[in-house]
Formats: structure tokens, sequence, C-alpha cells
């Protein structure tokens, strides 16, 4: 007798599309948890600013006196592969992603004691960060 095994094209074409399938929806998933991992930099970046701010305001200091290099808040950090910006004006800290962590900024704004925080900026909207 002659056997022959393998598979027919029909089943070929049937696991390429299904590999194509499980492709097409894997990919802008994972494009997501690298964005959301890359924009993670940004808010840690901002975590020592938001101690230093808090700190400041527990020992009396004038919000509007807390700035980038002043009252003891730590100088601008240099930009990284994910961090395009971050600024202290007026005790609010305002970090911007690159575009290879979205874009999007955050922005923390804190109450005049400095335990209570408020989150916004576009992150917000992207479910990047929470409010």
């Amino acid at each position: 007798m002659n056997s022959n095994t393998g598979f027919t094209l029909i089943e070929l074409l049937i696991v390429i599309t299904i590999i194509g399938i499980l492709t097409a929806i894997a990919i802008p998933s994972y494009q997501d948890y690298t964005k959301r991992a890359r924009f993670a930099e940004v808010i840690l970046t901002a975590a020592p600013y938001k101690t230093a701010i808090a700190i400041a305001l527990q020992e009396g200091d004038d919000i509007k006196d807390l700035s980038t290099g002043k009252n003891g808040i730590p100088n601008t950090p240099d930009a990284t592969k994910n961090l395009a910006s971050l600024t202290v004006e007026s005790g609010i800290i305002t970090a911007t992603g690159t575009k290879a962590a979205g874009s999007y900024t955050f922005i923390l704004t804190p109450d005049e004691t400095g335990s209570h925080w408020k989150t916004s900026g576009t992150c917000v909207d992207a479910g990047m960060c929470k409010d």
C-alpha cells in the first residue's frame, strides 16, 4: 500500500490564516504594553520632586516659591529616551513623555499641605496614569 502522510493545502491555508488573525490581535496589544512601560519611567521620574515639594510645604515654604532648583526641589532632569521634559512651577509638576512613551503629559498638583495630589494631563484620558 502506498501511504501518503502530510498536510493538505487547505489545512496549511487554515493554519496560516489563524496565525495571521492572532498576529493582528497581538501586535497592537504588545505596542500598548510597551508604551505603558515607557511612560512608567516618566511617572517614576516625578516621584522625588513630589517628595521634595511635600517636605517643603510641611516646612512652611510658600507653594508659589516651589520651582525646579529652588527650596530643596531638585534641578531639572536631563531628557531620556522616554522623558522629554519635567518642570516644577509653583509646586505643580509637569512631566512629558517622548514620542516613544506616547507624548503624554503627566501633571501633579498638590494641595496647600502637600499631602494630597491631583493627577491630570493627557495620560489620564489615555489610561496611562490614574487620577
